[in-house]
């Protein structure tokens, strides 16, 4: 397709606003916090889970440490009502800090570190790297921290050390992951206390801590047609900026008098790239508990919400794999997705994602009513294939799930590739999904 031709549905405005949202998120709370934002602009109103929740229309959204469930009751909105469901998650894959974070080795000062979830370890040497996430005060508050500046590193060793290294990278995960942030002996609650000093906060009040290191270099265009899109947290604040656009926008609509057969939610989910198995992740009883709320806020019955729930159906937006040029042999040969070809339809047969046939159809008619172009994804037979909160949230909520995402290159590298085009389109098919 050509350029102008391309220019007739892509609004550039939607990716320009993904670029900001990349850097204002660089954690999973920061992520909750900016689509809160944008979400308060649309008309939405925070919920506390501990409050009575009432019958009356309109937007409403619970945060939960990294994680966030949006919804809109539209006028006329019964208990049987069915949802619509826009499934994500926030958090991406990156180097978390210990308990005991200050250490050091010969004469350097460096910040102990967590693996968290399918890093790519090589794709985080030799970057300028910030701190960010939150503190958690003895007073029961929490402040985020947000420092875009390179205060960490993890120095590759130089080649006249390591001759073989372009015969293949072997890194010791304890041992060469470490950062360095200075010079001198070890720091004993030196990082804790520049932190918050930095947060505003005496250290003395720091009661705890969950802060990961981020690249600080920002997401950019790329390309001499700047076609292409790299930055860090694309897998998944993609699909997060993606599904608070679409629901920010249907909500909109409805309040302005548009019909609106659903009930249009957004779970945006924490831990999945670590199995789920948290309070804040699709493996908890927290998206089911908001529907059944919602239900029983409206009066509803059990068989109400059975009914609703029958008459359900999620979107599970993740990142998907476009065809490697370098590597097109480990894909399917059938199926090359490619950037700014529209959104992916990601299949397995074996559950790992929630697709069948039926879906298939939901996906496609959301498409169709959006304009837009979409593709499909299956993995090559000989290579193990990802999974997503789909099947999760298919099994636990008895609801039909389609799983859907966009081609990209990198997947869980400290920056990733996809087409600057693809969000905007993302977007669109998943407004579609929401209006029904």
């Amino acid at each position: 397709m050509s350029t102008a031709a391309r220019q007739a549905y892509f609004d550039r405005t939607h990716t320009d606003d993904l670029i900001a949202f990349l850097g204002t998120s660089p954690s999973p709370y920061h992520a909750v916090a900016s689509a809160a934002e944008r979400l308060e602009k649309a008309g939405f109103r925070q919920v506390a889970e501990t409050d009575a929740w009432d019958a009356s229309a309109g937007g409403r959204y619970l945060v939960r440490g990294g994680a966030l469930i949006a919804w809109y009751v539209p006028e006329g909105a019964g208990p049987e009502t069915p949802f619509r469901v826009v499934g994500t998650h926030t958090d991406s894959p990156n180097l978390r800090v210990k308990p005991l974070p200050d250490t050091g080795s010969a004469g350097w000062r460096q910040v102990a570190v967590e693996i968290y979830g399918g890093v790519p370890l090589n794709t985080w040497l030799d970057r300028d790297l910030g701190l960010s996430g939150r503190l958690a005060l003895r007073d029961g508050s929490v402040r985020l921290v947000q420092l875009d500046e390179p205060l960490l590193r993890v120095p590759q060793l130089a080649i006249h050390l390591d001759r073989q290294v372009n015969e293949g990278m072997k890194l010791d995960k304890q041992r060469h992951l470490t950062p360095i942030w200075g010079l001198g002996p070890v720091d004993e609650g030196g990082l804790i206390e520049y932190v918050a000093q930095r947060a505003g906060v005496e250290a003395a009040d720091v009661a705890g801590w969950d802060l990961m290191t981020h690249d600080v270099q920002p997401a950019s265009y790329l390309g001499r047609d700047r076609e292409l899109l790299a930055g860090p947290r694309l897998d998944n604040l993609l699909s997060v900026h993606a599904a608070t656009a679409a629901l920010a926008a249907v909500a909109t609509a409805a309040a302005a008098g548009a019909e609106l057969p659903y009930i249009p939610v957004l779970a945006a989910f924490d831990h999945e790239e670590t199995g789920s198995e948290s309070d804040t992740g699709a493996q908890s009883p927290l998206l089911g508990n908001v529907l059944e709320r919602t239900v029983h806020a409206r009066g509803g019955s059990r068989e109400d919400r059975a009914r609703a729930l029958a008459g359900t159906v999620c979107l599970s937006s993740d990142m998907g794999h476009a065809v490697h040029p370098n590597y097109s042999e480990r894909h399917e040969p059938g199926h090359h997705p490619m950037p700014n070809g529209g959104p992916i339809l990601k299949v397995n047969v074996n559950n790992r994602y929630a697709t069948d046939g039926v879906g298939r159809a939901v996906f496609a008619a959301a498409c169709e009513k959006a304009g837009v172009p979409w593709q499909t994804f299956v993995s090559n037979n000989a290579m193990p294939c990802g999974t997503t909160i789909g099947p999760i949230t298919a099994a636990r909520l008895g609801i039909a799930t389609v799983d859907c995402g966009i081609a990209a290159l990198s997947m869980h590298s400290a920056r990733e590739l996809c087409g600057a085009e693809d969000p905007y389109l993302l977007a669109s098919a998943i407004k579609a999904f929401l209006e029904g």
